[in-house]
């Protein structure tokens, strides 16, 4: 017999050794990179107008939407009860007032509304932050964003729709676009025989009079509770351009049927479809036989937004990662403490702030080119694929790490690391897979000289900074001299490098010259490696990782 008092169930679930729970925060001013990019590239008023937005996302509440969105996905109703089509997807409360935080605020409006004056970083800027409460709602403040540019090439449809797509009002109902207080637009071009090559398309367009009616079917709609849609269709003349709404001039539902949801590996919170054109009513959109050039001003505009999302998400990794690794113990101290730790927390971190320059320094291209001026429009022609195809090759790796931070409290879900790592690839596909922008970026370079010599005069401006750079930026040169044939194969490499090398030259004319000489290091040097954690000896660590917050 013991006299000893039997330990209670409460005792056995107490808990210790673990992160605080979380709390609100501000993730406009506890992010340096953020911070610093805004103030060399933007105007002052955008880091003003991003404030509120910075203090909302990194709010519990906010947080807690982004939960809910995922953990209920948007569902399929083809009928009402008495049998009548609907073609409706239904989403999530949570779904709807992320949608709201975006819209209501003018965050897909903000480019068009101060074009030329910041409005493309403010964008830019807006959705990097609105990412890190939930990448899949994105996906339509970005498509309606970028309807505006390919909408121009037809001046009526862009007078009729363009006030209520830049409209700062999120309104979900499914009505009539002349009774709603704003619009949002999906896109809808895929097709099951052809992917990317959008040319093999077999929806058609056919022109009775003055109206076009589309048959056909797409295997991938973006957002299809959208009010119009971007699509391309054949016509006597060639691939066209057109914009399809899901209401007829008449008020009447248009016959776009949706046949399914895709059952996708992430993204779960925003909803992909099946649908089928039955002689849908539709606007032309263009210069008939002209709808891939139309919908590439559509594309360019995608794909930044595409190279922003996911350094976005390797930012709120490495948020997640650097809250645990500070206040979990093992071996007698934090992790963060511990050497092998704090380099792969110090390498995550030069992958954010490398992230950050590009997107930040490309939307400038565009607010530049909004303004004429060549250099920056040149530029902007090429700095998208370029920031799409490195920042997705790096963001599935990147969240595989921070994942491993946090140990198998990291693999559930209940921590949001599964969910980016999950949501990863899908930028990657999304608006050309790895190959078809490496091709771009080929074709750029051949067709458009000047983006190529605008591209050199940002790298030769950072020549004689740091050893690595100026040997990467030489072989570089020597490379791109050879006869383009021989390029292609090689052009995955040539894509990557490119975009390194902007990378370093933007951090080391910008960034703590701890951050822009330790990345040359640890992606151009010798001593570097494909592997996140590994970096030189005698690596600042510290003055790395005093970036990670404020």
């Amino acid at each position: 017999m013991t006299d000893r008092a039997p330990r209670t169930q409460l005792d056995t679930h107490r808990v210790t050794n673990q992160p605080a729970p979380s709390a609100d925060c501000d993730y406009l001013a506890d992010d340096p990179a953020l911070g610093d990019a805004l103030a060399r590239e933007a105007p002052a008023w955008v880091m003003e107008r991003l404030a509120p937005l910075g203090r909302a996302v990194g709010s519990d509440h906010v947080q807690s939407l982004g939960e809910a969105a995922n953990a209920h996905p948007p569902t399929l109703r083809l009928f009402d009860r008495h049998g009548r089509r609907l073609d409706e997807v239904a989403y999530h409360p949570a779904y709807h007032e992320l949608m709201a935080l975006a819209i209501d605020a003018g965050w897909h409006a903000i480019a068009w509304q101060e074009e030329g004056r910041g409005g493309h970083q403010a964008h830019v800027a807006a959705l990097y932050l609105m990412t890190q409460a939930e990448p899949g709602f994105c996906c339509p403040v970005t498509m309606t964003h970028a309807a505006m540019p390919a909408l121009r090439h037809a001046p009526a449809v862009a007078a009729e729709w363009g006030p209520g797509l830049t409209a700062n009002a999120y309104d979900p109902r499914v009505l009539p676009p002349a009774d709603k207080r704003g619009l949002t637009c999906g896109m809808a071009m895929t097709e099951k025989q052809g992917g990317s090559d959008v040319r093999s398309n077999t929806t058609r367009a056919e022109r009775n009079g003055d109206t076009w009616r589309l048959t056909g079917h797409k295997w991938f709609c973006s957002a299809p509770m959208s009010d119009a849609f971007l699509t391309l269709a054949q016509t006597d003349d060639g691939l066209g351009c057109f914009l399809v709404p899901r209401f007829t001039p008449d008020g009447q539902r248009n016959a776009i049927e949706l046949q399914r949801l895709k059952d996708k590996c992430g993204n779960r919170a925003n909803a992909s479809a099946e649908i089928e054109y039955r002689s849908a009513w539709a606007h032309p959109v263009g210069d008939p036989g002209r709808g891939v050039a139309t919908i590439l001003d559509m594309v360019q505009q995608t794909r930044l937004d595409a190279a922003t999302a996911p350094v976005g998400m390797m930012r709120q990794a490495l948020r997640e990662a650097w809250l645990h690794v500070r206040e979990r113990h093992a071996f007698g101290r934090a992790l963060a403490e511990q050497p092998l730790m704090r380099t792969v927390i110090a390498d995550l971190t030069l992958e954010v702030e490398a992230g950050v320059a590009l997107a930040l320094r490309t939307a400038r291209a565009f607010d530049g080119a909004a303004r004429g001026d060549a250099h920056e429009a040149a530029l902007a022609r090429l700095l998208p694929s370029l920031a799409k195809y490195w920042h997705n090759k790096r963001s599935p790796a990147f969240q595989a790490e921070a994942m491993e931070c946090l140990g198998g409290i990291g693999y559930v879900e209940e921590s949001p690391l599964a969910r980016l790592y999950r949501e990863a690839p899908v930028n990657s596909i999304w608006e050309g897979s790895g190959n078809v922008i490496c091709l771009d970026v080929l074709r750029v370079l051949t067709r458009h000289p000047e983006a190529f010599a605008a591209l050199q005069a940002e790298l030769v401006a950072a020549r004689g900074l740091e050893p690595d750079f100026d040997r990467t930026l030489a072989a570089l040169e020597r490379e791109l001299a050879l006869p383009i044939e021989s390029l292609e194969p090689r052009s995955r490499w040539l894509t990557q490098r490119l975009a390194q090398c902007l990378q370093a030259a933007l951090l080391l004319q910008h960034a703590p010259p701890e951050i822009g000489e330790t990345f040359c290091r640890t992606r151009l040097g010798a001593e570097g490696s494909a592997a996140y954690g590994v970096m030189p000896t005698g690596s600042p660590l510290a003055a790395i990782l005093s970036r990670t917050e404020a």
